[in-house]
């Protein structure tokens, strides 16, 4: 029986996961970030991807046929003519980029993804501009760079990580826009993502004793890998990701892009996923009760009834999506002495705030939504569960897997036997 191994760069650290040819996990490994202002980011990188090699079981990794990488979307870095950084990685919320927004627009079309302070193209439009820019040679992503660690082989990137660098995922190759911008770096060759890219290096085979011919497969985003372990596989299925914030991606088969609410879409095989998030959600909750409270108020709860409250919930000033206000104001009031009441009208809120944002994905053309999938801690509230199936009107569960690794192993284990 063969294996397959997705690793996931997150926030807060490295997760590896090993499944079989069925999908089962067999094995999960982790590698927690220490992070401090001074921290060499690729180099803890580097340790976290060979700790977790290390870590799975010699029994496993003999038997390991193929190997993917996800990274944090927009996270990136620029690598000398033998793939060493030549200067610190920029991290996917690094906003340093505002400064070189007027050039971008000049040359990209309006309402373009890459038009974000944050985008992979901004970053690299400020980097262009910085001295180390000299010593650098090739352009990539953390997933790719992580890849290249395996493979050996400089710059390839895939189009779920390419599509902020301005790489157009319709007709599948860089736009002669981009040339206006006179960025004179090599751009990453960008490959289907969970294609085999090529054998692992034979010095890393040997050490951590893989197959020979195991095969390192291009990668992901952290956000589509976590899609991936969800189990939705059809239009008009989508995974809502109740966390912090509130996040939405429904599977179409229709693109739907409009930046006035920070709404995109990535290739998915033959289909789009599209998708927006608002800045409500779990941290709002938070804010006000502590898990425990969440889980035993939520029992006194009846979600058949509909609550009197019409709050929108947020930490602070300002919305992206399904409105797009910067200076929309936090309405949490009236608050009720009744901590039940309460917590009710917050659970109903946001659950209008998420049908909300899946009714304008369908007003701006993606498919009818059929199903939605539940990631995140907000997936284990079985009353909130409730309300927001009363809400969308449509079957919700929790979602099959949660983790972006296993996603990731998945893609690694469709990739070789497409």
């Amino acid at each position: 029986m063969g294996f397959y191994l997705g690793i996931d760069f997150g926030t807060s650290g490295a997760r590896g996961m090993v499944i079989d040819e069925v999908g089962i996990m067999q094995q999960r490994v982790i590698y927690p970030f220490e992070m401090s202002p001074r921290v060499d980011l690729a180099n803890i990188w580097q340790m976290a991807l060979f700790s977790l090699l290390e870590q799975i079981s010699g029994e496993l990794r003999r038997e390991i046929r193929a190997i993917a990488i996800n990274g944090t979307s927009s996270t990136v870095l620029l690598c000398d003519a033998v793939g060493n950084p030549v200067d610190a990685p920029l991290l996917y919320n690094d906003g340093r980029g505002a400064v070189v927004m007027d050039k971008l627009k000049s040359a990209a079309p309006p309402n373009h993804t890459v038009l974000s302070t944050t985008s992979s193209l901004t970053k690299l439009l400020w980097m262009s501009q910085q001295a180390f820019f000299t010593q650098a040679k090739y352009f990539l992503h953390q997933a790719d760079w992580l890849a290249f660690l395996l493979h050996g082989q400089l710059g390839i990137s895939d189009y779920h990580n390419a599509l902020k660098l301005g790489y157009d995922v319709e007709t599948l190759q860089y736009p002669k826009w981009l040339e206006q911008l006179q960025i004179s770096i090599h751009l990453p060759k960008v490959v289907t993502p969970g294609s085999a890219i090529a054998e692992l290096r034979p010095e890393i085979a040997a050490k951590y004793n893989f197959p020979k011919d195991c095969l390192v497969c291009a990668g992901t985003t952290d956000s589509i890998a976590a899609f991936l372990a969800s189990g939705a596989e059809s239009p008009g299925e989508a995974v809502t990701s109740v966390g912090s914030t509130l996040v939405l991606k429904l599977l179409s088969r229709t693109r739907v892009e409009d930046v006035r609410y920070g709404i995109y879409s990535h290739r998915l095989g033959d289909l789009w996923l599209t998708g927006g998030a608002s800045n409500t959600g779990g941290a709002v909750l938070r804010q006000f009760f502590t898990n425990t409270e969440l889980e035993s108020l939520s029992k006194e709860i009846d979600a058949s009834q509909v609550s009197a409250l019409d709050y929108y919930p947020l930490l602070k000033p300002g919305e992206r999506f399904p409105v797009n206000d910067p200076n929309l104001q936090p309405r949490l009031e009236p608050h009720p002495d009744n901590p039940v009441e309460f917590l009710h009208g917050l659970l109903e809120s946001i659950a209008r705030i998420e049908t909300r944002g899946y009714e304008l994905l369908q007003e701006l053309g993606a498919d009818k939504l059929t199903r939605v999938y539940t990631a995140g801690g907000g997936a284990i509230n079985d009353t909130w569960t409730a309300i927001r199936g009363r809400y969308l009107q449509v079957p919700v569960m929790r979602s099959m897997n949660t983790e972006a690794a296993y996603g990731t192993a998945l893609l690694a284990m469709r990739g070789m036997r497409e």
